[in-house]
């Protein structure tokens, strides 16, 4: 058997943490507030992600050649600096550039750029994730379509000898009105994209849009409705194995012996058998193949600690993490503090206190986790890995092949979603599996993680808690709120040097910073690391502190006598903006009504929340009643206000996806640990949401002239209060704990 990579040689791999950088708040490195962060690229001991040795020469974003490749067929292919994973990107981009550009955005064909210091346009960075694309790119895009336009008319004016300014451009032509003549963009491109940018463009009045704020079909859907869409797993390489992998069943335990390599080794079409960190890994000439040949291995592994959360003991579980991090009395930083809380508390009518918390989740993608590894004869490596990250993957790989990144060539394929999965989190993703099985066969490698496997070593949505205290005024107001949240967030975790403050955003995101008029907040924030891999989640912290926060601001209501729709209204009396969102909510949903009331085929009640994820605003309204002690969903409604919109169709489908998936999460969802290990094996025993239990979903778009929001992301938070509100209006049942299939509900 081959011992390849060592769990300490892996180990010293830097993946996603961040060391020795100093002198950047989160704030300002992102410029866009506090909730918009998946980041993780700035790695010690690495190249700079791979383009130091150019950054320094390189605007990103500037140079028009490096993103634009236009046929002598008048072809346009966009070199995107975002990662297509189903959340439209590759549209967005066309519409965009093409606006400036005068190109119709359907003749656009949008593929990944290849790493380099061209495509770090956030801010320095590259990454695809956090809500964060469209918002952080429209300006520069928007300016690279015009820049490109101005090269094209200047080139075409030499050509015919004519002033520039008498030429026009329409759809991928240079237009001399006066003599009639036209010129493509193809044959001008050679010529055109060779000139020196003009540093001051004109950019096209917003009133004369004529593809941004339209909903421009999406470059993608025939491809993939037809089954041509190529996404990493059905990649193939000439002379490629196959491999399947089998982990330890405790993290962080590793193999001591195999009782039967070589029978195993001797198996049809089997090439050989590996020893990974954490694993074993068969290659063979098809994956299923490898796949009965390792699930064939007798494996001995070492022995997880018996107790404790150092590490994932043998007694380790979600009952008695989350038992600990109620009993943790430590006194924490301050996320929040205004006012004087004790005085309120003191002068309050009435107090209220409820304890809420949300499970481990995991991310349940489609698409199983894969990666190619290829060696090639002039010394580089070849990668196919879905990834949101390029350079920062290409750097990795570079460190853990020992080649210089530039020899290390990575293709970034479509992603079969998100969702926070495809960062790097430690062995939670096989590329690095990949690159061994390579070096050591000498063969191109595929690596194919089961559905099993992919349940067993996925990083993971952090399970959460937090205490929450109320007063309130003889009239039912809140004067003053206390909160204490108890854990830890994926911020903390993958980037305490880069963010080296107190508190974790990521763990009290959806809990700070609530807009309404409470005047003494006091906001206490306790760091309990969680010994598994805990990882970004669709919204991150808004997930699950929304439904704290609006859950208990529904308790509060009532304890007060007040209408919690009134009560938000009130609250809110001194934000237009938000108050805009309550209203049209409503008006939505046929106008507000709490319950419960008589419908078709029985009593419902609605339930309503607001949240304020990654710049964007939202107000939603769930609908429900109870059948069999279930609770069924028929309609929830949702005021989105992003701030201004690209593409109305998927600003509205992306809205329509997130409230999926907040209801999977409300619902169903939940990664049981007992025993050290997880009790999902696959989706049979890891519940998501049905086409039965999908309710009619209705989405209104509000563009109030904010700065542009995040979009991907939004639409999940609000679900999950506004669903339990609903429960609660119904049956006077307050669920503080999710998801609702555990929660035994009458009505």
């Amino acid at each position: 058997m081959n011992q390849l990579l060592s769990s300490k040689a892996l180990s010293a791999v830097p993946l996603m943490r961040a060391e020795g950088v100093t002198n950047l708040s989160r704030r300002s490195f992102l410029g866009f507030g506090t909730s918009a962060l998946v980041l993780g690229a700035l790695l010690p001991g690495l190249p700079r992600i791979a383009q130091a040795a150019d950054a320094a020469a390189v605007k990103p974003g500037t140079r028009v050649p490096a993103f634009l490749v236009i046929g002598k067929d008048n072809t346009v292919t966009l070199l995107s600096p975002f990662v297509e994973g189903g959340q439209g990107i590759s549209t967005g981009l066309a519409q965009i550039v093409g606006e400036e550009l005068d190109v119709h955005p359907s003749r656009f064909t949008v593929e990944c750029a290849p790493p380099g210091p061209d495509y770090a346009v956030i801010n320095g960075l590259r990454m695809t994730g956090g809500s964060f694309s469209t918002r952080s790119s429209y300006p520069l895009m928007r300016k690279l379509g015009a820049t490109a336009r101005d090269m094209m008319i200047r080139t075409a004016a030499k050509r015919l000898k004519v002033k520039p300014e008498s030429l026009t451009t329409e759809d991928g032509h240079v237009v001399h009105a006066a003599s009639g003549k036209k010129l493509t963009y193809g044959e001008l491109a050679a010529e055109a994209l060779a000139l020196t940018p003009n540093d001051s463009v004109t950019l096209r009045d917003p009133a004369t849009f004529r593809y941004i704020k339209q909903p421009v079909a999406r470059l993608d859907v025939r491809a993939k409705s037809t089954g041509k869409a190529v996404y990493a797993i059905d990649q193939k390489l000439d002379g490629m194995l196959y491999a399947a992998v089998q982990h330890a069943p405790n993290l962080g335990t590793t193999v001591e012996s195999v009782a039967n390599e070589a029978a195993v080794a001797g198996m049809p079409g089997v090439h050989s058998v590996h020893r990974l960190p954490g694993a074993v890994a068969v290659a063979a000439d098809s994956w299923w193949r490898a796949r009965k040949a390792v699930e064939a291995l007798q494996v001995t592994w070492s022995k997880p600690a018996a107790t404790g959360f150092d590490t994932v003991a043998a007694d380790y579980s979600s009952q008695g993490i989350l038992a600990a991090l109620k009993a943790n009395t430590a006194s924490g930083p301050s996320a929040e503090a205004e006012g004087d809380v004790a005085a309120a508390f003191a002068n309050a009518a009435k107090v209220v206190e409820a304890e809420y918390d949300a499970p481990y989740l995991a991310h349940g993608q489609l698409e199983p986790p894969s990666s190619m590894a290829r060696f090639n004869a002039d010394g580089t490596l070849e990668l196919w890995v879905p990834n949101q990250m390029p350079e920062l993957f290409q750097s990795v790989a570079a460190q853990a092949s020992g080649l210089p990144p530039e020899k290390v060539i990575l293709h970034t394929p479509i992603l079969g979603g998100f969702f926070g999965r495809h960062f790097l989190y430690g062995s939670s993703n096989p590329f690095l599996q990949a690159i061994q099985l390579a070096k050591a066969t000498k063969r191109p490698v595929k690596v194919l993680w089961s559905r099993e496997e992919e349940f067993r070593m996925d990083a993971v949505r952090p399970l959460s808690f937090s205490r929450f205290k109320a007063a309130l005024d003889k009239d039912g107001r809140p004067t003053a709120i206390q909160v204490r949240t108890v854990g830890e967030g994926p911020i903390g975790r993958w980037f305490d040097s880069v963010f080296p403050g107190p508190v974790d955003s990521s763990a009290v995101e959806g809990i700070t910073e609530k807009p309404y008029a409470i005047p003494n907040r006091s906001m206490e924030f306790v760091k309990v690391p969680h010994p598994v891999t805990i990882a970004f989640w669709r919204s991150v912290g808004h997930s699950m502190n929304d439904f704290f926060y609006e859950g208990f601001l529904d308790e509060i209501a009532v304890a007060g006598g007040r209408d919690p729709f009134e009560l938000r209204m009130e609250l809110l009396k001194d934000k237009p903006r938000h108050t805009k969102l309550l209203q049209t909510v409503a008006a939505m949903s046929g106008g507000w009504k709490r319950g419960p009331y008589e419908a078709e085929g029985g009593k419902r009640a609605r339930g309503v929340s607001m949240a304020s994820p990654f710049g964007s605003e939202t107000a939603t309204i769930a609908e429900v009643s109870i059948e069999g002690g279930e609770t069924r969903v028929h309609n929830v409604w949702v005021a989105f206000d992003p701030g201004s919109i690209v593409n109305p169709a998927i600003v509205k489908s992306q809205v329509e996806s997130a409230v999926a998936l907040g209801l999977s999460a409300t619902l169903f969802e939940e990664l049981v640990y007992k025993d050290g290990v997880r009790q999902s094996h696959n989706f049979d025993e890891y519940p998501i949401l049905s086409r039965r239990s999908m309710p009619a979903v209705h989405v209104e778009i509000v563009e109030s002239g904010a700065p542009m929001g995040g979009v991907g992301e939004p639409g999940l938070p609000g679900v999950p209060p506004a669903v339990v509100n609903a429960v609660a209006a119904l049956t006077g049942q307050r669920i503080r704990s999710l998801p609702l299939a555990k929660a035994k509900i009458d009505v």
